[in-house]
């Protein structure tokens, strides 16, 4: 008996042996079949740009031809200005990035051919953060007017226009006024005991911008400047874009888009969503409730939703600068279509986003700029200064601001120097590049077009010197010489950026305040020449932009 026992006991030992076997091998296979799925989908058109006349970037696996960006040797903004120079008397090359063919465009005319003449063939932009066609209530970025594709697209576009006209900036430009007024006192009791307070320009400005961004948007009054609050916090987390999740996401969308989708997984983490669908909600039936009109952008997308706007050719409007791009018609033909409660949060969700993010890095780099080139600021400042005088204790009206000439010079210069890295265009279906000089092939239904916006913003054929900050380049005599085909802050064509009036008023008013009270210098932490943050990130500073506040009293 106990022979036969023992001999059970070692029937036992190597039957589960076996069965831990069975389930480490299966382990291992599905490991395998991952693995194997996902180099097929990252390899599969690595031969793609051999059979077009065009030249193209070497491809390492899995990185693509962006390995120098995603092992951070080399900023976004860095990146595109290095393959652009590399291809100089080439319009059009190609290169891979993670599965994705991109053919990227160096010539102004084929880049106006593609993203206006064309358009109907590049609507969409490159799907990075989710299915546009997931309706889950639990995702709300794919619902954003920057993510919408094809006719969602068209039917937001014109739903949301004629919200950011210049007859809706004007009537929203006193509650930026208003917070200017809270802002410069804060500044002046901070530097009051040594005649000058020391920033980290990026965190300075993404607070001043979310404070502009609660009262302009959501209708809250927060002082983010003063101290930190919940609102600030939640924005901060939200655009932390560098964290490991956040960029396996961002991997799960480009290689396996349907299964993301079915999950619900959103590019902002269900905390925020939760955060600001509360707040947008509470907003919306408290102002229902008790008939709350109140100049903002959820008051303007609460009438858009209902269809009480409307696009009008506005007359009498001042000449708003020029970075400001124009509405398309698509955006000025009415479709009658409705918001969900979703697709409305969302609007207000990328109001936010662009607003925390964009214009605060735009302020950032402007107020570098000024601090380097201290002549150009005293120049901005004596015409803010006489315009002051003219006001005579009056506070600064939206059309006085955009009589200023040479501050609207010096934020055309510093979107110039310090624009997005690239814009993109998604092909929706096939489509036969012709330059009309010898070039012709096809950009496939699937692939990306490239705009290497800081390639060109820096080219020297388009801007002499283009490393010097010289507002000229802008100046009545001058800016009639620009090719706006190489000027792209806000993109181009109808698929441009729908808020450039809301943001170039809200930098100009924030820097009319600022330098009215304080000129801005550098400090023993300030970084020249900047260096850019690396990585496939915005455009941001390595190890922070510190800039000095000296009151002018």
């Amino acid at each position: 008996m106990k022979y036969l026992s023992r001999v059970g006991q070692v029937v036992s030992n190597v039957s589960e042996c076996s069965a831990e076997m069975d389930v480490s091998l299966l382990t291992l296979a599905a490991v395998v079949a991952i693995l194997a799925l996902i180099y097929r989908r990252v390899t599969r058109d690595n031969d793609y740009f051999h059979d077009k006349p065009i030249p193209s970037m070497p491809v390492r696996f899995w990185f693509g031809s962006t390995a120098p960006l995603l092992t951070k040797k080399y900023s976004f903004n860095d990146f595109i200005k290095l393959i652009y120079d590399k291809y100089q008397g080439v319009k059009v090359f190609g290169l891979h990035d993670t599965g994705t063919r991109i053919f990227a465009l160096r010539d102004p005319e084929l880049i106006k051919k593609i993203a206006v003449k064309d358009f109907d063939h590049f609507v969409d932009r490159r799907p990075v953060f989710g299915d546009a066609k997931n309706d889950s209530p639990k995702v709300l970025f794919s619902k954003t007017l920057v993510s919408l594709t094809d006719q969602k697209w068209r039917d937001m576009r014109a739903t949301l226009s004629p919200a950011f006209t210049g007859s809706k900036m004007r009537a929203m430009f006193d509650l930026i006024v208003q917070y200017n007024d809270k802002l410069i006192p804060i500044l002046k009791q901070k530097a009051a005991s040594s005649g000058h307070v020391d920033f980290e320009m990026k965190d300075f400005f993404t607070r001043i911008a979310n404070d502009i961004i609660a009262t302009c948007a959501f209708g809250l009054q927060v002082e983010s400047v003063k101290s930190d609050n919940e609102f600030y916090l939640m924005g901060k987390k939200m655009m932390n874009f560098n964290r490991f999740i956040v960029l396996v996401r961002v991997f799960g969308f480009r290689l396996f888009p349907k299964l993301m989708a079915k999950l619900d997984i959103d590019i902002v983490d269900a905390e925020q969503n939760e955060y600001f669908t509360k707040i947008i909600n509470e907003a919306v039936r408290t102002r229902d409730a008790h008939g709350i009109v109140r100049p903002d952008m959820i008051h303007l997308l609460m009438q858009a939703r209902k269809g009480n706007l409307k696009h009008h050719q506005e007359t009498g409007e001042p000449e708003v600068g020029f970075a400001t791009v124009e509405e398309s018609q698509v955006g000025k033909v009415a479709t009658g279509k409705t918001m969900t409660d979703s697709e409305f949060i969302a609007q207000c969700l990328i109001f936010f986003l662009a607003g925390f993010d964009t214009v605060s890095t735009v302020m950032m780099f402007l107020a570098y700029e000024l601090a380097l080139n201290q002549d150009i600021q005293q120049k901005v400042f004596e015409e803010i200064q006489e315009t002051d005088k003219e006001l005579a204790g009056k506070p600064l009206t939206y059309d006085t601001l955009h009589k200023m000439k040479y501050l609207d010079m010096v934020v055309s210069e510093g979107l110039r120097m310090w624009p997005v890295a690239a814009v993109d265009r998604l092909c929706v279906r096939d489509y036969t590049l012709d330059d009309g000089e010898g070039l012709r092939f096809t950009i496939d239904k699937g692939t990306v077009v490239w705009f290497p916006v800081f390639g060109i913003h820096r080219d020297p054929k388009y801007y002499p010197n283009p490393e010097k900050f010289d507002p000229e380049r802008f100046s009545e005599a001058n800016k009639a010489n620009i090719n706006l085909a190489t000027y792209l802050p806000f993109g181009i064509g109808p698929r441009n950026c729908i808020g450039s009036r809301f943001a170039l008023m809200e930098i100009k008013a924030i820097m009319y305040a600022l330098l009215l009270s304080f000129r801005i210098e550098r400090n023993e932490k300030t970084q020249v020449p900047v260096q850019l943050t690396k990585g496939f990130v915005g455009l941001g500073v390595q190890d922070g932009m510190h800039l000095r506040f000296k009151s002018r009293s």
